[in-house]
């Protein structure tokens, strides 16, 4: 399993994720300390992208990234 990258990402800057990093959560267990929050199942394999919604983190796949079994 796969998470997200091990530092804090500001609010408004992308996460962008590879397929192989699915299923996808957040916060990722390098995350920061003060950053944690209950563990959420982050769903990007429909639109391409989605949004944390305890933190706001933007999540993205990457251009050209193809979802199997998703």
């Amino acid at each position: 399993m796969s998470s997200t990258p091990n530092t804090a990402v500001p609010k408004d800057d992308t996460i962008f994720v590879r397929a192989q990093d699915l299923p996808l959560y957040c916060p990722g267990p390098h995350s920061p300390l003060w950053s944690m929050h209950p563990r959420v199942y982050i769903e990007v394999a429909k639109t391409g992208k989605a949004l944390c919604p305890y933190c706001s983190a933007a999540y993205q796949l990457k251009d050209g990234e193809k979802v199997h079994g998703h």
